[in-house]
C-alpha cells in the first residue's frame, strides 16, 4: 500500500518542504519516497555538478537547484533536509542545517566516528530539531512483526544469533578514488556494509555489552579490512557471531536468532519482504502456538518509503522521531567496538569506548594482512 492510500494531506495545510543534498543513486530512493507522500514535497536539491543536479531536478520536477548545501539552506525555507552525500561530509552539513533551523534525515553511515556523531546529536538537541538516520533494514512489515514477537516474549528468551553480510566487491568497485582508503571511507566492509545487518540485529535484540573481534585483509588491495569476524554479547545475554565480507560470490545478508521456542531468520541481499523471513518452531511447540506467530497477510517490504513515511508522520504530528529512525549511536558503537577490539586484541565494552579517545575520533585500526 502506498502512503498516499493511507494518509491524505489535510485540506488547507501546506505540505512539508524538503530538500535533498547530493543527487547520487540513493537520492532517487528518497525522491521517490517523497513523491509517494502528499504531506511533503521536494522543493530543492544541491550538487556541485550542474549537469547532475539539473538531470535529477528535471526528473522529479524540483524548482530549487543549487551548487552547494550552504547556498540551498540560505535561499530556501525548509522543514527537512535529506543528506545523500558521502559520510565524511555529514557532520558539517548536519550542523549547518541545524544552524538554519531545519530537521535532518541523514543517510548511513551517519558519521565516520562517534565524536562526529555526538557533535551532530548535541547540535540537534540544542536546536530542538530532529536527527533521523537511514537504516532501512529496520523497516518492513515482517521486521516489525518479528520485533514484536521478540519484545513480547512470544518466542521465549533469545539465546544465540548469527549476522552475516556476505557481499562481493571487486577491483572495479575500489577503483573510485575515495574507496579503499581510511580518509575516504573511514572504515572497511564492517563500516560500509556490515553495519546494515548489525543494525537490524541490534534493532531486534537491543543494547550490546561486549565485542571480541578480528579484522582481516585476505584478497583486496585496500588500506582497510575486506573481512571481519566478531563475537557480540548483548545485554540480554544473547551471544552473536557477526561476519562481514566483500569476497563472497554467492552474496547474502542474513540474520538468524535462535530462541527457546523457535528460530527466526531472514536471508536477502539489499532489502527484505515477508517471503524472506522464516520462523521454525522448536520440537514440541504446539501447532496452535506456532500458528500465532504467522506473518501478517498485508506485507510491505523494507525500504526508503516506509522510513521516510515514519519521519513525515512524526514531523506532521509534531511528535518525537520513532525508534525506526533513531538510535544512530548503537550501530556505530558496535562497528567501532569491532575495530577497537581487533586493534587491542581483547574484548571491548561500551564503557571502554567512552574512555577511548582514539576510537571515538577515528576507526583506523590494525588489520591482519594474510594476502599471499
Amino acid at each position: 500500500m502506498s502512503h498516499q492510500d493511507g494518509h491524505q494531506q489535510d485540506p488547507g495545510r501546506a505540505p512539508l518542504r524538503a530538500a535533498i543534498v547530493g543527487t547520487g543513486a540513493v537520492a532517487h530512493l528518497h525522491a521517490q519516497a517523497v513523491e509517494a507522500d502528499p504531506r511533503i514535497e521536494l522543493v530543492a536539491v544541491s550538487n556541485r555538478s550542474e549537469a547532475r543536479r539539473t538531470e535529477f531536478a528535471d526528473r522529479y520536477g524540483v524548482p530549487g537547484r543549487y551548487a552547494t548545501h550552504t547556498e540551498l539552506l540560505a535561499a530556501e525555507r525548509l522543514d527537512l533536509v535529506i543528506l545523500c552525500t558521502p559520510p565524511d561530509l555529514h557532520r558539517q552539513q548536519t550542523l549547518d542545517a541545524y544552524a538554519a533551523g531545519v530537521h535532518v534525515l541523514c543517510e548511513k553511515p551517519p558519521a565516520l566516528s562517534l565524536a562526529e556523531l555526538d557533535d551532530m546529536q548535541q547540535a540537534a538537541d540544542a536546536a530542538g530539531l530532529a536527527f533521523a538516520i537511514v537504516f532501512q533494514q529496520r523497516t518492513g512489515t515482517a521486521a516489525a512483526h518479528v520485533k514484536h514477537l521478540l519484545d513480547s516474549g512470544a518466542l521465549g528468551r533469545p539465546l544465540l544469533a548469527q549476522c552475516q553480510t556476505l557481499w562481493l566487491r571487486g577491483d572495479d568497485y575500489y577503483a573510485v578514488d575515495w574507496r579503499g582508503t581510511w580518509d575516504g571511507e573511514g572504515g572497511g566492509t564492517t563500516l560500509g556494509h556490515g553495519i546494515h545487518q548489525m543494525d537490524l540485529l541490534a534493532h531486534l535484540l537491543g543494547d550490546w555489552a561486549e565485542v571480541d573481534a578480528r579484522l582481516w585483509r585476505v584478497a583486496r588491495d585496500i588500506e582497510m579490512e575486506d573481512v571481519s569476524t566478531a563475537v557480540v554479547r548483548f545485554a540480554n545475554g544473547v551471544v552473536a557471531q557477526a561476519v562481514s565480507s566483500v569476497l563472497s560470490p554467492r552474496e547474502a545478508s542474513v540474520v538468524r536468532i535462535d530462541c527457546e521456542l523457535a528460530t527466526v531468520e531472514v536471508e536477502h541481499l539489499y532489502g527484505h519482504a515477508g517471503p524472506n523471513w522464516r520462523i521454525t518452531p522448536a520440537r514440541g511447540v504446539a501447532e496452535d502456538v506456532a500458528a500465532g506467530w504467522a506473518f501478517p497477510a498485508e506485507d510491505e517490504p523494507s525500504g526508503h518509503e516506509p522510513l521516510v513515511r515514519a519521519v513525515v508522520d512524526a514531523l506532521w504530528a509534531g511528535e518525537p522521531m520513532p525508534d525506526l529512525v533513531t538510535h544512530a549511536r548503537r550501530p556505530l558503537e558496535l562497528v567501532t567496538a569491532i575495530y577497537a577490539s581487533a586493534t587491542y586484541g581483547k574484548p571491548v565494552t561500551p564503557s571502554d569506548l567512552d574512555g577511548d579517545e582514539r576510537f571515538r575520533t577515528s576507526l583506523q585500526a590494525t588489520i591482519t594482512d594474510i594476502r599471499p
